[in-house]
């Protein structure tokens, strides 16, 4: 009997560590304070010779979109893309937007508004 075969593309855990050269995290750097809601914009094209999953995250890019987006998009996890991120960051392929806090954005709706939508929600 002979031994399982191995798959030639690496799947899982193994594409993964692949992808991030062992990675686990971005590090320090300014991807350090990426969240899912984070807006992603390339400020690049991709180049030859590119990791393929970096010239997907700069195609995808070409407008702004959510980390979590963009993770559904190229079906990874966001650790993993965030690695990668990190990559484009350094490299200023990207820029990172991050969101506005409600406190920062001029409080969020009015007590006004809110209880117009809870008087709508309450005729449902």
């Amino acid at each position: 009997m002979s031994a399982p075969r191995r798959p030639t593309d690496p799947s899982g855990l193994e594409r993964y560590y692949v992808l991030t050269g062992g990675r686990s995290g971005p590090g320090d750097g300014p991807a350090a304070d990426l969240d899912v809601a984070t807006l992603v914009v390339s400020r690049a094209v991709p180049a030859p010779g590119m990791q393929r999953e970096h010239q997907d995250i700069l195609r995808h890019c070409r407008e702004p979109l959510s980390v979590a987006e963009l993770g559904a998009r190229l079906e990874l996890p966001f650790n993993i893309l965030a690695v990668l991120l990190a990559d484009l960051l350094d490299a200023g392929r990207v820029e990172a937007r991050h969101p506005v806090p409600a406190s920062d954005a001029g409080g969020g709706p009015g007590r006004t508004l809110l209880e117009e939508v809870l008087r709508g929600l309450q005729r449902l």
